[in-house]
């Protein structure tokens, strides 16, 4: 069970981007994840006629390591680790560390 899933508001904890809040747009692979309005780079695009793409310099969104990040706590207004808690049902839950209240997804 992936503790940080798509859609989750999540801060960032290190980096040149630390503080900063956003979504999570979508995971590349297990430990690395785009959010929303982070880790934006300059990309230099070659123009290709072809595909009808002109040349330049664009703004892309490059993964970041899910290490780096941490789930976003309203009710406290920081970052928050996530644990998983298993109900009577047998159905699993995420929740936060500090509260033990449940992530609304």
């Amino acid at each position: 069970m992936n503790k940080i899933r798509t859609g989750d508001e999540v801060i960032v904890l290190t980096g040149r981007d630390k503080g900063k809040r956003g979504k999570v747009v979508a995971r590349v692979d297990a430990d690395h994840l785009t959010v929303d309005g982070v880790n934006v780079v300059k990309k230099h695009v070659k123009p290709n006629p072809m595909k009808g793409t002109t040349g330049g310099i664009v703004d892309k969104v490059m993964p970041i390591h899910q290490s780096n990040i941490a789930i976003f706590n309203a009710a406290s207004g920081k970052g928050d680790r996530v644990g998983i808690k298993l109900l009577a049902d047998g159905k699993k839950v995420r929740v936060f560390k500090s509260s033990g209240e449940e992530i609304k997804a």
